[in-house]
């Protein structure tokens, strides 16, 4: 599943790429390939329990995500005491 995990990360866009990406800075690259293969191994799962069924593939939110960076980030400066009004104008 490994191996899996190495090719679902080198299309150009997916949620697998995301998560590998995301993951990679945080645990490192060998925790985050074996958690896409476990990704890959659910989705499996899915498709194959379900007869009949259609599987839908989630969603990519990288836009959530970077919203609720900005907002995390927008609260720590606010802590710092900038104002933040004067750095969204200029942004």
């Amino acid at each position: 599943m490994v191996e899996c995990g190495w090719g679902a990360t080198r299309k150009k866009e997916g949620r697998l790429k995301l998560k590998y990406q995301k993951l990679m800075r945080r645990r490192g690259k060998t925790k985050a390939l074996v958690a896409v293969g476990h990704e890959i191994i659910i989705a499996v799962y899915h498709i194959l329990s379900k007869e009949g069924e259609v599987y839908r593939v989630p969603e990519v939110r990288a836009s959530e995500d970077r919203s609720k960076q900005t907002n995390y980030h927008l609260t720590k400066l606010k802590e710092l005491g900038f104002d933040i009004e004067t750095i969204a104008k200029a942004i």
